[in-house]
């Protein structure tokens, strides 16, 4: 089974550890929603952007963590 996970990146795309840590998710659509209901919390805690991948695949990124930029 895949398992999809976020990678949490400062702007330049330095890996940073996350204020919230996430679980491994069995879904997209876990994922996406998990971020939706954190991303404020791991903005504050000083990620700027993330990745998600499926495994080891990068499915889309960076994404901004900004509301500015959503």
């Amino acid at each position: 089974m895949a398992a999809w996970t976020w990678r949490f990146e400062k702007a330049d795309g330095a890996e940073v550890q996350p204020a919230v840590q996430p679980e491994e998710f069995t879904t997209q659509g876990d994922a996406e929603s998990w971020i939706g209901e954190h991303w404020k919390a791991l903005l504050d805690g000083g990620a700027e952007q993330v990745r998600l991948f499926e495994d080891a695949t990068e499915i889309y990124g960076p994404m901004s963590l900004s509301a500015a930029d959503a």
